[in-house]
């Protein structure tokens, strides 16, 4: 059966702006993360990932940071992605939607022949993540007001 909905990378400037759509539903309406924090520089060079509905509908996204954008956050090591800002509209959670996300960030980052990719998890996530072969490290830490930790998977 099919999920009813496709993962893609975000090429096209209306796929972008329904990315920065679903991250401005879920991170700054529903959790209050101020729109200057919420879309960064980074988001001009990143690969952004999207997941619709067969009708066209925006129901998550996530980007991939690589290269020298990535080293801040993966302790520079540059055969390291940094995936980060995954949403999923609050419709279709428990859909797999995250997951198949992830999973495309992740076939992105071997694509460009990086051996892992690092994340920063809110903490109530830790569960999701961990279900997908990712391992926290290091201390807990606020990122916009919000507990995060970081964890990491090899690819």
């Amino acid at each position: 059966m099919s999920p009813g909905y496709v993962v893609r990378v975000a090429e096209e400037e209306a796929d972008r702006e329904a990315c920065f759509a679903v991250r401005k539903e879920v991170f700054v309406a529903e959790q209050g993360v101020p729109e200057d924090v919420e879309y960064d520089a980074y988001d001009a060079g990143a690969l952004h990932v999207l997941a619709v509905r067969e009708d066209g509908v925006p129901l998550g996204t996530g980007r991939l940071l690589y290269g020298a954008a990535a080293a801040a956050k993966t302790g520079g090591d540059p055969s390291v992605g940094s995936l980060g800002r995954l949403a999923v509209t609050r419709e279709a959670r428990g859909l797999g939607v995250g997951g198949a996300l992830v999973r495309a960030i992740e076939d992105a980052a071997r694509a460009r022949g990086l051996s892992a990719v690092d994340l920063h998890a809110q903490t109530h996530a830790l569960v999701f993540y961990e279900r997908l072969g990712y391992v926290a490290y290091g201390p807990e830490f606020p990122d916009a007001g919000i507990p995060h930790r970081a964890m990491r998977r090899s690819l």
